[in-house]
């Protein structure tokens, strides 16, 4: 495996959720970040955060999702699993939803969402006064959340004879993989290994050396 196409087998998201307020010239910004799975989950934490605040001026929202989105050989055509989104709701072009965003990636989060409701105050901030204060606002609420980091896991399934299971543990336990189930043949031993994803190749190769495995395809 080349190093243009080593795929990153961990990301950073959020297990528990984040919410603070602020008061920037009189505007009241109130801001809320989470995790979530998918576009639609987004899209329905954003339409609940709209219903709570229904008479707010602004709610502006971002999330990423895809466990790549923001590594430098993301590509967003070839893998398909990435989706980025920022919206304004009604602010000045780019002094919102983008800077929200960029809280996201300056802190390498995906799987997750934020968005900032403000409450105008009749105070013009400009559109540079509003960027910070957005910002500020993504800032505050993924502070208060809390980060974890998840690691993407491949699955191996192998069936081998009872003779040859102790050589195949000892593979699987050199490369630090596990086994989490077993089923059992009257001739054979049929395994279940999960490795992290980014050294499955390497141990599928390791164990193929070994003549009497064979691999059952997922």
């Amino acid at each position: 495996m080349n190093e243009s196409t080593v795929m990153h087998d961990s990301y950073l998201t959020l297990s528990a959720p984040g919410e603070a307020e602020f008061i920037e010239k009189r505007s009241r910004f109130i801001s809320f970040a989470a995790h979530v799975e998918t576009e639609e989950e987004a899209k329905d934490f954003v339409a609940a955060i709209r219903k709570r605040f229904y008479d707010a001026r602004h709610v502006c929202y971002a999330y990423a999702l895809g466990a790549d989105v923001w590594t430098e050989e993301f590509d967003p055509i070839a893998r398909g699993v990435a989706v980025v989104r920022a919206n304004d709701d009604g602010e000045p072009g780019g002094s919102a939803g983008k800077p929200i965003l960029g809280q996201l990636r300056s802190r390498g989060l995906t799987y997750a969402v934020v968005a900032v409701v403000r409450y105008f105050g009749g105070v013009k901030l400009g559109t540079g006064g509003l960027a910070v204060a957005y910002r500020t606002g993504a800032s505050l609420a993924l502070d208060a959340a809390t980060t974890e980091e998840q690691v993407l896991m491949a699955k191996l399934v192998v069936e081998v004879p009872y003779a040859d299971q102790d050589a195949v543990l000892r593979v699987v336990r050199e490369g630090g993989a596990d086994i989490i189930a077993r089923d059992y043949t009257a001739i054979s031993v049929v395994l279940n290994v999960s490795v992290r994803q980014k050294n499955a190749d390497i141990l599928r190769e390791r164990l193929e050396k070994i003549y009497t495995i064979i691999f059952h395809e997922q």
